[in-house]
């Protein structure tokens, strides 16, 4: 038996698998109302272009150059990173040359 952790269950954070879920979703839907609405029982015409104008979305979708919101989320998360490290490096030099100023006045006490 094979145990499911709650991380196999989260939601997915990438916004090309939604929008793929969503284009789908949406194809399904109009091709199961052609099915039941359509006028003809033998038009083919409407599904074929349905599953060609899904496929097409989906395709866009997936081949567009965009960064994904993890991306962006990691390329912020390392400028954070860099400047904490200038920020460390000043204040450093500064405690540095506090401590040497203090020392010279309290060497001529």
């Amino acid at each position: 038996m094979y145990y499911h952790s709650e991380k196999d269950f989260e939601p997915s954070t990438d916004s090309r698998l939604a929008a793929t879920t969503r284009i789908w979703s949406f194809a399904t839907g109009m091709l199961a109302l052609c099915m039941i609405f359509s006028p003809t029982r033998n038009n083919i015409a409407v599904p074929i272009v349905l599953g060609s104008s899904a496929a097409a979305g989906t395709a866009c979708v997936w081949l567009s150059n965009k960064k994904s919101s993890n991306s962006l989320q990691e390329d912020r998360i390392q400028e954070i990173e860099q400047r904490l490290n200038k920020l460390e490096t000043i204040a450093g030099n500064d405690d540095l040359e506090m401590w040497l100023k203090i020392r010279h006045l309290a060497s001529k006490n």
